[in-house]
Formats: C-alpha cells, structure tokens, sequence
C-alpha cells in the first residue's frame, strides 16, 4: 500500500475499550492495513471486533442488554474510544459545528499547540501514523439508562454528537454471521446495498406505488365478508369506521428490506441469500467495494467461515491488497499461512493483545499454527519436553488439553523457545514456556522468568534426561531402561554395552563394568553424547538419544517414570507450581498434589 493511498482511507491508529461485554480494560494500537486477531475461545477477539463496529455503526438503532456491561453492572457504563486519521474531504470538515483535530504522537492524540500546522505531517514515523498528523477522537457510550450515546471529544474536553451521516462517511463493512450477510444482500437501513443504491426517496415511492394495490378486491369471499363484519363492529363502537387493507409502515422490517438482490441460476431468478455462505460472505465484501471509493473500515469475523481452504487464501490474498484498515479473526491455519502481509495479533488468557513479531514466529506459523488458536501455549524446548509437558499437564487436568484450550507446540530448540517467547513477552503476553537450562543466556532468561512468573519452568542445572534419571534410585535404574511398549529395552541396553566395550548386554554385564558410573552412561546415551576418544563415530552416538528419550512418545515415557518409580515426591516442589500456572491461566483451582 502506497502512502498517499494509505492516507486516503480511515484508520484507526488506537482503540481502547473499558467495561465492555468481556473486556474489563482494553488498549491498543492496531496497524493501517490488515490486522489479523488471533488467540483461543472466550478470550475477547469478537468482542474486539464488535467494539469497531458499534462504534462505527451506520444506525442509530441498538438495543442494549445487561450482558453488554462488564459484570453486568449497568451503573458503571461502557466506554469504546478510538483515535481516528480521516482523509481530507472526510464529512467530519463539513459539520455545522467544527469538529477540531487533535496531534497524534504516534501512541496517544495530544492538544495541538498554538501555532503548530496540523497538516504538516512531520516527525517519526510509527507504525500506524506519521507523529504530528491530525486525528479525532470518537466514543461510543453505553450509559446507565442502557442507551448509547456517540460522541465526538474536542481537545478542549468538551463534546459534540458523532452523528449517523459522518459515521456513514467513514465507511463500515462488517462480514460476520451468515445473517449479517444476509442483511447485506438486502435494502435493509444501514445494509451496504443501502448505503450504495443510495436512494432516499425509494421507500416512499414503493409506500406510495403499493398503497394504490387494491388489496380487498383480491380477497377471499368469506375473508371480505370477515372485514365486512369488523367495520360493522368498528362502527358500533364509535371506533374508525370504512376499514380497508393497504401497505402501512411500522415497528419490523420496512417494506424495502423485503427488497434483495436476486441472480441467475440455471434460467431462474433465485435470491442471492440462498447461496453458500461463503459466496454470500464474498458477494457482501464485492457490494462493500463498489459502495466506498475512501475505502471504508472492513471487519471479518472468522474470515475462513464458509469457505474452503483455497478461498480462504484467495480472500485473504484480496484483504490484503486492499487500501483499507482491516480487522479479521480465524481459527484456520490455512488462513494464518496466507497472512504473509498482516500484521498478526494474539489475544492471551488474560485478555490482553500484543503483537507476534512475523520473523520470530515464523517456524511456528508455518508447521504449528495452532499454538496461536489456543486460549494457553506452551512453547516447549524440544520434542522430549513437548512429550513430558502435555503429559504431566493431563495428569494434573485428568482430561485432554484440547478441552480446555491448551495446546502445547514444540519451539525447535533452546534458541529459537527463548527467542520465541522473548517476542511474545514483549507484546504484553504470557504464553507458558519449558525449557532446560544450558548455561547460556542467563540475563535473557532471568528477565523473561520475572514477566512470565511460574508459567515458565526451567530445569535449575541441565536437562530433562539429566534431572529425572538423577533422581532415580539405583535400585530401579533396570526399570528405568525398560521400553513399556516393549521394543526399545535391548537397543538401549545394546547403547550402553556399546559405550562400555561390551558384548554382553543385560544389565547385570552392565552393572557389573561400571558399578556405580552405570547412571552416567544412561544419561550420556539418553542425551546422544559422544564418549571421549570416539569422535570419529559421534553421528552414530548421537542417534542413541532417539533410541532412549528424545521423542514426544519419549517425553511421555519419561512423564509417566515420574510416577510409577516414584520420583514425584523430589520433583513435585519445581513442577507443581508450573502444572499450577497453566491451571490458574484456564481458571482452574491450583491443586496441592498430583496423583
């Protein structure tokens, strides 16, 4: 998107949202083009998205419930504020009473200064805006008597009405239910082919055209006879005499709504609402780009809804095109792949939304994509951890993650977990991590531990391997190398025979070489460690790791060791309080204990 283009369109450069539906406290600063909202159910995403479009609503007529209030109090109101750049021949310059500009800084609108030039444009450049240019500050509030008044804030404070023609110049789309659609495709008041058809007068002519139909005469006998005997009552109760039927206005659909755009189908005019939902979705979207040359404020939600993958990213390839500013929700991967040039947002479990830096979450967008549809991730270190971390998770929840929003990924190592999740707790958010301590960048992961608290667990020294099979008795090492499926037992103990020189390998051989070193040997092969002297053969040392542990099937044979050689006990005071965070993250009591 070219600059001048950009300029050219609405935007909204900061919204925030107080005590709305779900949200207690909401602020942010979205990006010109097309923002992709991502996070789990229940956190907010509609809500954000119903925000804008109440806001921005080309009616004045809404019906408020209790439910729109946070916790239903009623008495504290609702407040939906955004910091708006309108183009130059807005309609907001045309209003009887001035609407005065205010100075963005690039994260808040400030009072313009005596003297300063509100169309110079100068200053840094931030992601949403240039600093220095002019913008509005617009709110909707949802007050105590369960009404909303829209509202245009002054830089001296005051305030003037927002009224329904300037809402309308600003330009909404809004695809979200298969009925929004439907109203769309309609001569609905408010609908986009209202807004484009954009003829005043048609409702009054079609009342006055229908009015001279001569309804009586095409009744039945006994149905004329029915009114006959109405106007006779009518008359004997001194009430309005001389009845007949004729097209009369009312509460309800107007006679226009009754009016939508029908199409061909095989030699026959079918209404175009009887399509698929995803063509209905599409012919909206083709209404609204014929409707608004400014390039109005375009809300999706669910953009995949109705359509098949490859739509998906054909529409979303168009959004992303488009001069716009663009606010969409999805749940499918295929849609967040074709997001190459969106700027992606996840709304965690605490209702906060923060940015997903595009480069550093890059691994996990293509080959994971559901890490950022949950409503908690885990980001852990490596397949092993992933394994051992969905174990212990389910034990604690007795039932599968997915049940409750979670989704553990696994974050392709130690760099790319720590950078991975550095990004994400730079954007406000709290994902879960787990990862092993390898020594290296102790002020990077000392700083990432005081954001994320203990919903980031790391091994005090050393790794997975090295801390469980440390706190395994001597007495149950023989247990520990038992395979429970069965076919690993002799390759491992053939690992370790191989590591002693051995050509026995049962574990009393084993035992028998090394005594009391035989632990170490168990750890150097469940970490692929290459034995000193024997460099020359570390590819195939290496692979011995895969043989014991590092696998999710190996993370999870791990897991249950915990528990069936009773290893729980010394482990139980670093995990617990892990297993307890990702809890509390899903609004669930902590537990003292696992079982």
């Amino acid at each position: 998107m070219t600059d001048s283009a950009a300029t050219a369109a609405p935007a909204i450069y900061r919204l925030a949202i107080e005590r709305f539906r779900g949200i207690k406290s909401l602020t942010w600063l979205p990006a010109r083009g097309t923002n992709v909202i991502l996070g789990g159910g229940d956190v907010g995403k509609t809500t954000i998205l119903d925000a804008v479009a109440l806001l921005l609503s080309p009616v004045n007529s809404a019906t408020l419930s209790d439910t729109d209030y946070y916790a239903r109090d009623i008495d504290a109101e609702f407040v939906i504020e955004a910091i708006i750049s309108l183009p130059a021949g807005s309609e907001i310059h045309h209003q009887l009473k001035p609407a005065w500009p205010w100075t963005w800084n690039g994260k808040e609108a400030t009072v313009p200064h005596i003297g300063d030039d509100a169309d110079d444009g100068g200053g840094d450049d931030h992601h949403t805006g240039a600093t220095g240019e002019p913008v509005y500050r617009i709110r909707v509030r949802g007050t105590e008597d369960q009404e909303l008044s829209w509202e245009i804030v002054q830089p001296d404070g005051t305030t003037d009405p927002f009224p329904v023609a300037l809402r309308r110049s600003i330009g909404l789309v809004r695809l979200s239910g298969d009925d929004r659609n439907d109203r769309d495709l309609r001569l609905v008041q408010g609908s986009a082919l209202d807004r484009l058809l954009s003829d005043k007068g048609l409702r009054a002519r079609m009342g006055s055209e229908l009015a001279k139909t001569d309804v009586k005469s095409e009744l039945s006998d006994g149905a004329k006879d029915a009114l006959t005997k109405l106007d006779e009552a009518f008359t004997s109760k001194s009430l309005p005499a001389g009845l007949d039927l004729a097209i009369t206005g009312g509460q309800g659909p107007s006679i226009a709504s009754l009016i939508g755009l029908t199409a061909d189908r095989a030699g026959i005019q079918l209404p175009l609402a009887s399509w698929g939902a995803g063509t209905r979705r599409l012919s909206a979207l083709a209404i609204a780009e014929q409707n608004q040359g400014e390039s109005p404020i375009t809300i999706v939600d669910e953009v995949e809804r109705g359509l098949e993958p490859y739509r998906q990213r054909l529409l979303m390839e168009k959004l992303q095109t488009a001069n716009a500013q663009i606010f969409l929700t999805t749940h499918s991967p295929a849609a967040i792949s074709a997001a190459s040039k969106a700027s992606l947002w996840y709304v965690d479990h605490s209702g906060a939304i923060g940015p997903l830096d595009a480069e550093k979450i890059a691994h996990h967008r293509t080959n994971d994509p559901e890490t950022f549809l949950a409503r908690v991730a885990a980001v852990a270190e490596g397949a092993t951890e992933k394994g051992f971390t969905c174990s212990i998770l389910e034990r604690a929840l007795k039932s599968p993650l997915t049940q409750h929003g979670i989704h553990v990924s696994d974050g392709g190592g130690h760099d790319n977990t720590l950078g991975v999740l550095e990004a994400l707790a730079a954007g406000g958010l709290r994902f879960a991590g787990f990862a092993d301590d390898e020594g290296v960048y102790p002020e990077r992961w000392k700083k990432l531990s005081d954001k994320l608290g203990p919903l980031l667990f790391r091994w005090p020294t050393g790794c997975i391997e090295q801390n469980i099979i440390a706190a395994v008795p001597d007495d149950k090492l023989e247990a520990l190398i038992i395979d429970p499926k069965g076919d690993k037992s002799g390759t491992r103990l053939r690992t370790l025979a191989d590591r002693l020189g051995l050509a026995e390998k049962d574990f009393a051989s084993l035992k028998a070489k090394v005594g009391a070193g035989l632990r170490a040997v168990i750890i150097e092969a469940a970490m692929g460690e290459c034995p000193a002297g024997k460099e020359a053969e570390k590819k195939r040392y290496k692979s011995h790791a895969g043989i014991w542990f590092k696998s999710d099937a190996g993370g999870r044979e791990l897991a249950d060791k915990v528990f069936s050689l009773g290893l729980w006990p010394s482990l139980k005071p670093q995990l617990l309080p892990f297993c307890n965070a990702v809890l509390g993250a899903v609004g669930l009591p902590p537990l003292s204990d696992l079982s």
